[in-house]
């Protein structure tokens, strides 16, 4: 697992996939990948709209490419309403202080469980780790 989030990191930015309730998808950038507890979460506010439907379906993906190699991250994400993990995520993105706070009503962070990423490249083996 600390090898994917150590790749999710260094790509700054990946794409999360939801769907909607009538089925449709939806792919959204996203930044924050932290790891709390020996789990890895991410955050997001629990008004927006992705929020919603990772609680209607909770099975998501995630996708991030370094330029040369790319990860696929599919599980189902848990939301994780105490306040340290929240902490935790703020203290490492510092910049999301002024729109979150690991007291408000908004902030969510979730975790992976059931979790089966493929790091792949156009050149090697594909590698997937199960966590």
């Amino acid at each position: 697992m600390n090898e994917i989030y150590e790749f999710i990191k260094k790509c700054g930015t990946y794409y999360l996939a939801t769907v909607d309730a009538n089925g449709q998808p939806h792919v959204r950038p996203f930044g924050t990948v932290n790891i709390f507890e020996g789990k890895l979460y991410i955050q997001t506010g629990k008004s927006k709209e992705v929020s919603k439907q990772i609680q209607k379906n909770p099975k998501v993906e995630i996708c991030c490419f370094d330029g040369s190699q790319w990860c696929r991250l599919a599980g189902e994400l848990v939301r994780d309403d105490r306040v340290e993990p929240k902490e935790a995520m703020l203290n490492a993105y510092p910049d999301l202080k002024a729109m979150y706070s690991a007291t408000d009503s908004n902030t969510e962070v979730l975790y992976f469980k059931n979790a089966e990423a493929t790091l792949s490249s156009f050149t090697a083996a594909p590698k997937t780790v199960k966590f």
